[in-house]
C-alpha cells in the first residue's frame, strides 16, 4: 500500500512511499482510510522521527476487516479512530477500543478532525468538572483543543475566560460560549478556581498567579517548548495551598472509543462543531505541513484519500 513516511529532513518532512499493508492483531480492525488530520504532536515528532514510526493518529474511514476476536464494528462500518500511529496511509490497523461508529450524516472529513484535540478537550472537561469551583482560565485557547474545550465547558455551565492573542480567534471563542476573551494572561480578571495551562515557560508562573487559594492548575502542554520555573514563595501572593496537576490525555478511565462515541454524538446533534481550516488531497501533505509550520492555517488541516 501507499503511506506517508517521515524523511527525517527539515523539508519535505514526509514523502509518499510503498510499505507493507498492516497485519491486524486479534483485537484490531483494518480500516481503509478516507481522511486524516494533522496534530501538533506529530509535527514535532517529524523533526526527529524514530526509525519504526509513521505519522497518523486521527483517521476516519471504513472497516474492511473486522477484528478476529469478535470485538468492535463489523466490516463495512464507517468509523473514526485513534490508532497509535500509521494513519497517514491507505490502510491502518486500529484497536477496536479506539474506534467509534459514524452515522451516515457525519462526513469522514469532519470526523477526522475529532480524535486527538477532541479527546484532549473532553478529558480536560472531566478533570475541570471534578475540581471545586466554576471559574476557569484557559491559556493557548486559540488552538484546536481550546476550540473544543470552550464549547464543551460552556455547555456544561462553566465560566470560561480564554486567552487568545488573535482577535479573529477570540471572536470565535466568544461565539462558542467563552464568558471573556483576553489577549494575555495579565489581562485576565482573576482569581480562578481552575487554570488550564498549555504554553509553559514564563506562562506557567503567570497563570499560577491568577489562581485562587486552594485552586488547581492543570498543566496539559508546553507549546512554547520552554521549561517553566516556579518560586515557592509566589504561592503566598494569592494561590496559597494551590495544586498543580500534570495532565496526559491518554491517562483516562474511559477508552478512546467510548469518548470518541461521545464526541460523535455531540457533533451529530449539532452541539459540537469541529473547525476545518483546510482540506486537501493527501498527496499534498508535505505542503500542508509547511503551511502549518508557517502558521498559515487556522483550524484543523484534513487530508483526504480518494
Amino acid at each position: 500500500m501507499k503511506a506517508m513516511t517521515a524523511t527525517g529532513r527539515p523539508g519535505p518532512s514526509v514523502e509518499l512511499a510503498a510499505v507493507d499493508q498492516p497485519q491486524p492483531r486479534p483485537d484490531e480492525a483494518l480500516v481503509k482510510v478516507e481522511a486524516y488530520s494533522v496534530n501538533r504532536g506529530e509535527t514535532l515528532q517529524l523533526e526527529a522521527p524514530r526509525p519504526d514510526w509513521r505519522p497518523g493518529k486521527d483517521v476516519a474511514g471504513l472497516v474492511v476487516q473486522a477484528a478476529a476476536d469478535g470485538s468492535g464494528p463489523a466490516a463495512g462500518t464507517r468509523v473514526v479512530g485513534h490508532p497509535p500511529q500509521g494513519g497517514w496511509a491507505e490502510y491502518v490497523a486500529v484497536p477496536t477500543s479506539s474506534l467509534a461508529e459514524l452515522p451516515d450524516t457525519l462526513p469522514a472529513v469532519t470526523a477526522a478532525a475529532l480524535p486527538l484535540a477532541g479527546l484532549t478537550a473532553l478529558r480536560l472537561l472531566y478533570v475541570t468538572r471534578s475540581a471545586a469551583g466554576r471559574r476557569v482560565l484557559m491559556t493557548g485557547a486559540s488552538g484546536g483543543v481550546g476550540h473544543y474545550f470552550v464549547e464543551l465547558a460552556a455547555a456544561a455551565g462553566l465560566e470560561i475566560t480564554a486567552v487568545s492573542s488573535s482577535a479573529e480567534r477570540g471572536a470565535r471563542l466568544l461565539e462558542l460560549g467563552a464568558a471573556r476573551v483576553v489577549p494575555s494572561i495579565q489581562d485576565a480578571d482573576g482569581p480562578f478556581d481552575v487554570v488550564l495551562e498549555s504554553i509553559g515557560g514564563p506562562n506557567l508562573a503567570a497563570a499560577l498567579a491568577k489562581l485562587a487559594r486552594r485552586g488547581t492548575l492543570v498543566w496539559f502542554g508546553q507549546a512554547g517548548r520552554q521549561p517553566a520555573t516556579l518560586d515557592f514563595f509566589d504561592f503566598f501572593a494569592g494561590p496559597e495551598s494551590a495544586a498543580i496537576r500534570h495532565f496526559h490525555y491518554a491517562d483516562s478511565d474511559s477508552t478512546y472509543g467510548q469518548d470518541l462515541q461521545t464526541l460523535v454524538r455531540l457533533v451529530a446533534a449539532d452541539r459540537l462543531h469541529p473547525e476545518i481550516g483546510l482540506v486537501a488531497d493527501w498527496t499534498e501533505t508535505a505542503e500542508v505541513l509547511t503551511r502549518l509550520r508557517d502558521r498559515g492555517v487556522r483550524g484543523n488541516a484534513v487530508l483526504t484519500i480518494a
